[in-house]
């Protein structure tokens, strides 16, 4: 028997993941050549990267219009999707604070939001019926908007480029090139591979880039904070926890006048989660469910619950008759206050945005606080620049910042409501309850809380019967069509299996992925890798994320 799983068939995914593989993500080679010069890169053109360069853009202009001495700046932005938004996934209803400081100039029908919150409603689910309760005063979203994240960064994107920012879709990131301590640039990953790793058709080899500043913006799960935090040793109260999000988009006949969220069912009462539906337009609505990947039934599949959540009166009132047009699924950090890394910055780099776990979960928020970030990272490294003096030390403006904004205020003030149920559904809104009155300061001190993949797990029960749950359900090959999946067939796989993966093993991965990437065959595990849309809880729970060839994964429009 294998010894990720017990004789009493309890698995730990932790002893069945391979070690992250940071020799690949931190190379201590000397640029290329022929790298391309900029002074500040960006890796990963999300709301977070794309604020910070735009930000540090305007800045830059204002000190030449004022005759500063800081001079001519290259900011570049590289982006692993083939086209700006088309790997961006969010719920999403946003705060729209920092869009107004990082554009001043503009009034509120000038961005890129679906609409003002009109109304709101909390329903307490259970499987035919649903009880409405008041809104939590942490969900409130009074003032906030509701937003597709796709349309808001591609906009963020023509905004950077009219202030001169060069950006570079298709281009992930394989690895930082250091020197000594100091980051010095990146290189990024090849393409028009075979599926054995040769040259092929189109192949393009790495190229790299140099850089006084990189920051890093990639997101959820990024391999190169991850792998630059385990090298500078950068550690944090507690380790980052994540939620798995999977999303739809229904075209629907009637229109819907209020956000709606609801908790409980179909989610057992063991996993933390809800679930949302948001109008988006006049016949268009956006409806998905979360579920924290701590969860300890082996079988649980999020997209499989986001089927069964369908089928309840409540919302296929909403959604009968209707048309799924777009799916997609997206990792979330959940950890808060006491996952937040105690140092964000470092000699020649940055970390914004989810990469660095600005996410509160009982508010449901993280894209302001990623444009915060980015705000304030820019307005940190363009001191660092004048002076002359990108090093650790020079661009520590860029953690205190941030410590001493709201993001940081809010973190702490929430910092203990989602580690609360960890104790049961039921006992952790108790606590989260007193948190709220208390303004966070009681249950006090720190829950403390392991990583994901340490959470024991149990193939409880029966398997879940197979096919559709009903008819308004999507299989998991089909869903994957629907988030406009681009990548070749032949490529090569991106993902580090262990060794000697249990049949048992096998069967949690395949119902962990949500785009059918893995799949048990017997006793055997099938990798399907072109299936992946990165949502990156593999990465969690499971095998290794690496980056691949530009423009795969998905392609999402209105997400």
């Amino acid at each position: 028997m294998s010894d990720t799983t017990s004789s009493n068939g309890v698995l730990r995914p932790d002893r069945a993941q391979p070690p992250l593989p940071r020799d690949r993500f931190i190379v201590a080679e000397p640029p290329d050549e022929e790298a391309v010069p900029m002074d500040v890169l960006f890796v990963g053109a999300g709301p977070a990267g794309l604020a910070g360069a735009i930000e540090l853009a305007k800045l830059v202009r204002r000190d030449a219009e004022e005759g500063g001495t800081l001079g001519e700046i290259e900011i570049g932005v590289l982006e692993k999707a083939a086209e700006l938004g088309e790997h961006n996934l969010s719920g999403a209803v946003l705060n729209p604070g920092p869009f107004r400081t990082l554009f001043p100039e503009l009034s509120d029908p000038d961005f890129p939001f679906r609409g003002e919150v009109k109304g709101e409603a909390v329903y307490l689910m259970r499987e035919k019926s649903a009880t409405r309760i008041p809104t939590p005063p942490t969900m409130k979203n009074h003032g906030n908007r509701v937003a597709s994240i796709c349309e808001v960064v591609r906009w963020m994107g023509e905004r950077a480029e009219e202030l001169g920012v060069n950006i570079f879709p298709g281009f992930p990131v394989d690895s930082l090139l250091v020197e000594g301590e100091r980051v010095v640039g990146v290189r990024t990953t090849p393409a028009g591979l075979d599926r054995e790793g040769n040259p092929g058709s189109g192949h393009n080899p790495p190229m790299d880039l140099t850089a006084q500043v990189t920051v890093l913006s990639e997101g959820t799960r990024g391999p190169l904070t991850q792998s630059w935090l385990d090298w500078q040793g950068v550690g944090s109260a507690n380790p980052q926890i994540y939620a798995l999000g999977v999303k739809e988009l229904w075209e629907v006949k009637g229109g819907l006048d209020r956000v709606i969220h609801t908790l409980g069912w179909p989610l057992p009462r063991d996993v933390f989660g809800g679930s949302w539906i948001y109008p988006m337009g006049e016949d268009l609505v956006s409806i998905g469910i979360v579920a924290g990947l701590d969860y300890r039934d082996a079988r649980l599949d999020v997209h499989r619950l986001l089927q069964q959540f369908k089928e309840h009166p409540l919302v296929r009132g909403i959604l009968e008759g209707g048309e799924l047009v777009e799916w997609g699924a997206k990792t979330i950090p959940e950890g808060g206050y006491h996952s937040v890394p105690e140092r964000r910055h470092g000699d020649g780099l940055v970390i914004v945005g989810d990469a660095a776990g600005y996410v509160d979960v009982p508010s449901l928020k993280g894209i302001h606080y990623a444009v915060e970030s980015g705000i304030l990272a820019a307005r940190g490294i363009f001191e660092a620049l004048k002076a002359g003096n990108p090093s650790e030390e020079g661009l520590r403006a860029c953690t205190e910042s941030v410590d001493q904004s709201f993001i940081m205020a809010d973190l702490r003030r929430t910092r203990n409501m989602r580690l609360a149920f960890k104790s049961g559904f039921f006992a952790g809104g108790t606590k989260a309850g007193l948190m709220t009155l208390t303004g966070g300061r009681f249950p006090g001190g720190r829950i403390a809380v392991e990583e994901d993949a340490a959470e024991p797990r149990t193939l409880a029960g029966a398997p879940p019967a197979a096919g559709a749950v009903g008819e308004l359900s999507v299989s998991k090959v089909d869903a994957v069509f629907k988030s406009g999946n681009k990548t070749r067939d032949d490529i090569p796989s991106h993902l580090i299996v262990g060794e000697d993966i249990s049949p048992e093993m096998a069967e949690f991965y395949e119902h962990m992925c949500a785009a059918g990437v893995f799949e048990r065959e017997g006793d055997r595990l099938i990798v399907n890798a072109p299936n992946c849309i990165d949502c990156k809880a593999t990465d969690i729970l499971g095998p290794r994320w690496t980056p691949r060839e530009g423009g795969s994964g998905p392609a999402y429009r209105r997400m």
